[in-house]
């Protein structure tokens, strides 16, 4: 049986904007209310409970509201901030379950499934996550249901609670038709045929409500009433290894935080033993205690489950941080997370095999450190792509990407092998775009004779080719001409790779030559 843990923050709008006394404290006496346009008028978005006691109600004109209110005091309201709030304490309720989603407005709903028993049993769980919410100086309500409708509609229409199935079925039947939050024409057409709540409409036939509302809503009531569970879609993929620790005193000091993660990173070591697995991935989360959250990632080539190697590489990523871990008062739960493994291969005892197996050890050991200090864009490995055309021919992608290509044979080109004493077939350093040169040959399709670059004209001593490069339709189009290149070298020894861009012999208008690269 799963089980989901839905919250409300009614007042989240203004109580992220609350207005302060002179003296500093939040004034809670004076109404507030948060206006929008709407409809070419100033309309009430969100009220506080003083504004709400006094008889006001969201969707009236400030006009209306000033009549009949004159002290309330308004901000104008701003709905990205109110989300940005939203997943801030999201995030922060992860460290309860990490299958957390947004339920707005103003809403959360966990996967509390299997997770109950580390806050000491449901009730410390609602306990923990209420009084998170008010240390942030959030008010909420909060419902433990057995699917997520149930749980949110008890959050949003009742006071909240644990309950069984049982119970939550039973106390789903009398909220009233808005726990719906159907469209207003249904919820009207409803009330008149004389449905008043949930329990009413379960009780009627479903047939005749999916022919006049849709198909949906029998299923939605069903929701409604736990009997039909329809999961969540966490904010977040779950990993594929998890380890925390929570603490009673906050953490503050880095070595203390550093010996924490070696602990997880051992615990997470044995887990992933067990499966026959590595990490390539792993994510560090820093959980403060003022609900802000910090998260800071490695990534490695190779599959690891070395705590020595992971301690190396969050240092190293602590150190090059440029806005520096700050624990502020503190932080009381750290989680360790792998949200990519893959299956280790151990190492085979070949002894001939050894000195290879070090060295790529090393070479991999580097790069990581690299990646995790500069960024993973800064760390480049050249590939084939998968262009025949000289300029599309390598492609430079992050190491780890080119890792986990050659891996999975999505890339599994082998580099041309340079044949002994012989020249190379094509030149290191290529022009882009390709330099225009004037040209002056025996023959319309002859090699180069003579040509001019940057000013100056080179004498042809040797030229072989041509090399001819068809179009190439992936990244020119069909349209761009045939190019015939010549490796060619001049009188004082320098040597040059040019092409012609067009055929004499097809018609082509007033084929062009380029210089494309030069040789070492």
């Amino acid at each position: 049986m799963r089980r989901y843990l839905a919250l409300f923050l009614p007042f989240l709008p203004t109580e992220r904007w609350r207005p302060f006394q002179p003296g500093g404290a939040p004034d809670e006496a004076a109404p507030f209310a948060l206006v929008e346009r709407r409809n070419n008028a100033q309309r009430l978005y969100a009220l506080d409970p003083a504004a709400l006691r006094q008889g006001l109600a969201v969707g009236l004109t400030l006009a209306d509201a000033r009549a009949r209110l004159p002290q309330l005091r308004v901000a104008e309201a701003d709905r990205r901030a109110d989300r940005e709030i939203l997943l801030r304490l999201a995030a922060r309720c992860e460290r309860y379950t990490p299958l957390t989603a947004l339920d707005e407005p103003h809403g959360l709903v966990l996967d509390v499934s299997g997770c109950a028993h580390l806050f000491g049993g449901e009730a410390g769980l609602l306990s923990c996550a209420l009084g998170d919410m008010a240390e942030l100086g959030f008010s909420a309500r909060a419902a433990l249901a057995p699917t997520p409708d149930c749980a949110r509609a008890l959050a949003r229409f009742s006071a909240g609670g644990i309950f069984s199935p049982d119970e939550a079925a039973a106390i789903a039947a009398r909220l009233p038709l808005a726990a719906l939050e159907a469209e207003e024409d249904a919820l009207l057409a409803l009330s008149r045929a004389g449905l008043k709540t949930i329990g009413d409409l379960a009780r009627r036939p479903s047939r005749a409500f999916a022919a006049r509302f849709g198909s949906d809503f029998p299923h939605k009531i069903e929701r409604l009433l736990g009997r039909e569970d329809l999961r969540v879609s966490p904010l977040r993929l779950p990993p594929d290894c998890m380890v925390e620790r929570h603490f009673i005193e906050p953490l503050m000091q880095r070595e203390s935080i550093e010996a924490v993660l070696q602990d997880l990173m051992q615990e997470a070591r044995a887990l992933l033993e067990r499966r026959g697995q590595g990490g390539r991935l792993f994510e560090a989360s820093f959980f403060r205690a003022d609900g802000f959250v910090r998260r800071l990632s490695v990534e490695t080539l190779r599959p690891t489950r070395d705590p020595k190697i992971l301690v190396l590489l969050f240092r190293e990523k602590l150190d090059s941080l440029a806005d520096p871990l700050d624990p502020g008062f503190g932080f009381d739960a750290l989680r360790l997370a792998v949200p990519r493994a893959e299956n280790f291969e151990a190492a085979q005892g070949d002894f001939d095999a050894a000195a290879a197996r070090e060295t790529e050890r090393e070479l991999s050991e580097l790069l990581d450190r690299l990646t995790t200090r500069f960024g993973r864009a800064r760390v480049l490995r050249f590939m084939q792509g998968d262009s025949y055309a000289p300029e599309h021919e390598s492609r430079a992608v992050p190491a780890a990407t080119a890792t986990a290509l050659s891996k999975s044979n999505l890339s599994n080109k082998i580099w041309p092998t340079p044949q002994e004493d012989e020249p190379p077939a094509r030149p290191l350093t290529l022009f882009d775009p390709p330099q225009p040169v004037e040209v002056l040959a025996l023959a319309p399709d002859s090699p180069p004779a003579r040509f001019r670059w940057r000013r100056k004209m080179h004498d042809v001593l040797r030229a072989e080719g041509p090399e001819r490069i068809a179009p190439d339709w992936a990244h020119s189009g069909p349209q761009e001409p045939t190019r015939d290149y010549y490796r060619v070298e001049d009188v004082e020894g320098r040597r040059f790779w040019l092409f012609r861009r067009g055929l004499y012999e097809r018609g082509d208008e007033a084929p062009r030559w380029f210089l494309h690269g030069l040789f070492a």
